[in-house]
């Protein structure tokens, strides 16, 4: 029974020991797992920071790009736009240098069309002018009557009176086309307006209206010039009765109302002493002007000018192209003539 105790006993403290041992490998294989463990998440922390600049980088870059891009899309968005313009710029030109080409052989078709042999051109064949008529024109003497208030010039010479004329052979007049003013005609007459922007008012500005209605007072001309293209400006006749009687400084002003008659007076335009037999009103509300005979020739030549183009404008002249474009230089040698200090007078 004794040694029965001791063998349990011994089994005892065997499985012990073993227990023992078996925990303590245990312990040891999960401090060896937990280690691993600690090592494989660091390295994940390591890739994982990698990987966040790699991302931080990727996306600066992308911003840099996306910038450059636009700034290059802006620019060759001018580029294309100054390019656009030029191109314009210069299909304008052209076209205005094409229409120009046209409207020249328009006119020279025009002319060649009217020339036959039974009836040549003398336009185009000026051999066949006589010597009369190739000189310079002049001007038959006399005197020509004119009742009209407008003070514009007749189309045509009126008869001469019999008492003043000397016996002198009356010579024909003739015309010949410019094609470059025939031109500038054509091209304002497919668009017509007031405006100076076209090569045709322009240069009637220029040569005719500007001289003509340029006075000593430029002040006060420039102010009739614009009354004149507004439309504004009034010209009437004044009775001797009701002419100012004051001294010619009074009278630069604009001549004040209510005063008696007096037989000469101070152009408001010219400044010079003359008997004003006619006045003009700048608008609705301005104050009279007194001006000469002289005066008034240049202002009414000009008025008809424009009254005359406005009429083109509105459609209210049926005739054709080359019809107008004469009418046109006869105003505007009317205004010339007028600038050069030619006028007709009233008589009676």
């Amino acid at each position: 029974g004794r040694g029965h105790g001791d063998l349990s006993r011994l089994r005892s403290s065997s499985l012990e020991i073993k227990e023992k041992e078996i925990r303590e490998k245990g312990s040891e294989i999960l401090r060896e797992q937990l280690d691993a463990a600690k090592k494989e998440l660091k390295l994940k922390d390591k890739e994982c920071e990698r990987l966040s600049q790699v991302r931080n980088q990727l996306e600066q870059e992308l911003e840099e790009l996306t910038a450059s891009l636009f700034e290059e899309a802006h620019k060759m968005v001018h580029e294309a736009n100054v390019k656009q313009a030029a191109a314009e710029k210069q299909l304008k030109e052209a076209q205005g240098k094409i229409d120009v080409l046209q409207a020249e052989v328009t006119a020279l078709k025009a002319l060649v069309l009217t020339s036959t042999p039974s009836s040549p051109n003398r336009q185009l064949h000026p051999q066949l002018q006589s010597s009369g008529t190739r000189g310079a024109y002049k001007h038959v003497g006399g005197h020509i009557r004119n009742k009209s208030a407008s003070g514009a010039f007749p189309s045509s010479l009126g008869k001469p009176e019999p008492s003043s004329v000397s016996v002198q052979p009356v010579a024909k007049e003739d015309r010949e086309m410019d094609s470059v003013l025939y031109a500038e005609f054509l091209m304002w007459k497919e668009n017509p307006s007031l405006e100076r922007s076209s090569a045709f008012l322009s240069r009637i500005y220029r040569e005719d209206i500007g001289p003509c209605l340029s006075f000593t007072r430029s002040e006060l001309s420039q102010l009739v010039q614009s009354a004149v293209e507004n439309n504004s400006l009034t010209v009437e006749p004044v009775a001797m009765s009701a002419l100012p009687m004051v001294k010619a400084s009074a009278i630069e002003c604009g001549g004040p109302n209510g005063f008696r008659a007096a037989i000469e007076t101070k152009c408001a335009l010219s400044g010079m002493s003359r008997l004003c037999r006619h006045r003009i009103k700048l608008g609705d509300k301005g104050s009279y002007y007194y001006i000469s005979p002289s005066s008034r020739a240049r202002i009414t030549a000009v008025c008809n000018f424009f009254t005359y183009i406005r009429y083109i404008q509105q459609g209210l002249v049926r005739h054709d192209a080359e019809q107008m474009f004469w009418e046109v230089m006869r105003l505007r040698r009317e205004m010339t003539v007028a600038k050069l200090g030619f006028y007709l007078t009233d008589e009676g």
